[in-house]
């Protein structure tokens, strides 16, 4: 009895092997990337820092020594992309609707926390949802800074305060937009103050900067790093801050708790990717950003504009803004319709 296999099953059966092991590498690349392994290897090109303010604002001022640093770090340039407007609401909606590749990076301040909240009060549809986004890194956390031109009448707070009284809804100040970090804590020392201002928006702090130091506004609250160097030359004059405790920068200038107006606030900076951003892609950004926080050139670049650095690693991060979505939320929700 014959019992080898017939010819047409000896040369099927070669075929049918190679078939196997074509399906089971196939499956074995499938479970890699399951697992969160890249292919190609992360990165592979340019990637895109986005600001979603003007040049000359607190997140510019942070991302621009960040993102020598990382591009150093990951062997690959990541460059500035300003995309201002909507009190950052722009550029935060479209980093939150971009490709979840890890090409497309955000930095974002604490206006993150209140856009959302404020688009839903407005009756409109919000450029973006904190689900959108995925924390990375704080970098930041700085009290915003009241100033006023260094040749205008007032020597304090108080005496803004008063002025601010006796001419209801004439004094100005100017902002990066409604719900933004330059006008939520403005509102909330109004709510507590009971005085009433004259908003005026501009796409970010370095504008609105300019235009108080030509005069054409009153008064702005932002971070430290965007007004220092104006202070240090005499052409403003930093009547109080919204923090805890007096700022290194600047050791002359009292809180507002100090002066009897119990008003706190904290403009963080921060780093963000499209929620979905593949697991070891945000691991490798979460290092590099690591990495340039304990960098001395970052550091001191921040530190010189009058920022520490105070960063909170993505765990602790995504803590701490849950924490400020639900705080600012609250806020937002007194302010109400703003014009």
């Amino acid at each position: 009895m014959n019992l080898s296999p017939p010819t047409s099953l000896k040369r099927f059966a070669p075929r049918c092997l190679s078939g196997l092991l074509a399906l089971w590498a196939s499956l074995a690349v499938q479970s890699a990337l399951a697992q969160g392994s890249p292919a190609p290897a992360y990165p592979q090109k340019t990637i895109t820092l986005v600001v979603p303010f003007p040049p000359g604002g607190v997140a510019d001022i942070v991302a621009r020594p960040l993102a020598d640093a990382m591009s150093k770090d990951l062997g690959q340039a990541v460059v500035i992309e300003n995309k201002p407007g909507a009190g950052g609401g722009i550029g935060m909606g479209f980093v939150a609707h971009a490709k979840a590749d890890g090409y497309t990076l955000l930095m974002a301040l604490s206006s993150l926390s209140v856009l959302p909240q404020a688009d839903q009060i407005l009756g409109r549809t919000p450029l973006f949802l904190h689900k959108d986004l995925r924390a990375v890194a704080r970098f930041t956390a700085d009290p915003t800074v009241l100033v006023v031109k260094a040749d205008s009448p007032w020597a304090s707070t108080k005496e803004w305060i008063e002025e601010a009284k006796k001419r209801p809804g004439q004094l100005s100040y100017g902002t990066s937009g409604n719900y933004g970090t330059m006008h939520v804590p403005m509102e909330m020392l109004a709510q507590n103050t009971g005085i009433k201002l004259n908003h005026i928006p501009y796409t970010g702090a370095g504008p609105a900067v300019v235009a108080l130091l030509g005069g054409q506004i009153d008064a702005v609250a932002t971070g430290p790093a965007t007004v220092l160097q104006h202070i240090k030359a005499g052409k403003l004059r930093a009547l109080a801050h919204w923090g805890p405790a007096r700022l290194a920068a600047l050791p002359d200038t009292p809180t507002l708790k100090e002066q009897g107006f119990g008003a706190e606030y904290a403009q963080w900076s921060g780093l963000f990717v499209p929620s979905g951003t593949p697991e070891v892609i945000v691991q490798k950004i979460r290092q590099s950003a690591k990495n340039a926080a304990s960098d001395t050139k970052v550091i001191d670049a921040i530190q010189s504009a009058g920022s520490p650095m105070a960063y909170l690693d993505s765990p602790e991060f995504e803590k701490y803004l849950t924490s400020d979505i639900k705080e600012m939320s609250e806020v937002v929700k007194k302010m109400g319709v703003q014009p």
